[in-house]
């Protein structure tokens, strides 16, 4: 009973030992984005690597994610002789979850682990340690680059997602459901509505920011070598993952009581 005691107390401090270091390391990166000096060159250089090199990844999601749900969406349907209302369900789903949330995942997966590796790479060499030396505040020349090119860029990509999911779920209703064309686009643009829209949007910014913070905390608290590394890559992507899927049901539920 007592070694059991003993084991809770342990994750439990080392869990609040770990969130108090996540807030307090969250508060001075996002204090650190409305101060000078900004490095505009590192941020048009992070939105390169976070958006352009995600584009084929967040694009192959969203058509196939589009096909499929137009595909089930009409098997379903079909039962209550409601195979009109695919179209809707179609830019409904990927407007307001799919696009933002598997961009999120996409990107956490590509972009988080690189973050995660490449700023561990340089705690465990001793690169930060260099800047601080050289009088350059690693905040400021390696964090928030990253959070505001995460924040900016993501919304983008889930536009792109948005339209290339929807455009899936058209193909699919055009030429394997045998949809008119002309009223499939007619459902589609008049039922969505912009908070829809901007429901996603405001997700993806959410998202940009939890995988730029969760690819930074994690390399910037590496240890242990090549090893610590890896563990803080694993971290980063498992951690920003949970946390997407948690907030999208919290700005959900925001948005579902206006």
């Amino acid at each position: 009973m007592i070694k059991f005691l003993y084991l809770i107390g342990k994750i439990s401090i080392s869990f609040f030992n770990s969130f108090g270091l996540l807030v307090k390391f969250s508060l001075i990166c996002i204090s650190h984005c409305f101060r000078p000096p900004i490095y505009v060159h590192s941020i048009f250089k992070q939105m390169v690597e976070i958006g352009y090199y995600s584009l084929p990844v967040v694009g192959l999601t969203a058509i196939f994610s589009g096909m499929v749900l137009a595909l089930q969406s009409h098997t379903g349907f079909s039962r209550f002789n409601a195979e009109s209302a695919v179209a809707n369900v179609v830019v409904l789903s990927i407007t307001r979850e799919l696009g933002p949330v598997l961009a999120g995942l996409m990107v956490a997966g590509r972009v988080g682990a690189a973050m995660a590796a490449e700023i561990g790479t340089m705690r465990v060499t001793e690169q930060i340690d260099a800047l601080s030396t050289l009088s350059t505040n690693p905040y400021k020349y390696l964090i928030v680059p990253r959070i505001i090119a995460g924040v900016t860029v993501l919304p983008i990509l889930v536009i792109i997602a948005d339209i290339i999911g929807v455009f899936g779920g058209y193909i699919v209703g055009i030429f394997k459901l045998d949809f008119n064309p002309n009223v499939y686009l007619s459902n589609t643009i008049d039922f969505v509505e912009p908070l829809d829209v901007i429901s996603g949007l405001v997700k993806a910014s959410v998202f940009g920011l939890i995988i730029s913070l969760m690819g930074c905390f994690h390399g910037f608290h590496s240890k242990g070598g090549a090893q610590g590394v890896g563990i803080s890559t694993t971290n980063a992507v498992v951690s920003a993952s949970i946390l997407i899927l948690t907030a999208n049901y919290i700005i959900t539920e925001i948005f579902f009581s206006i």
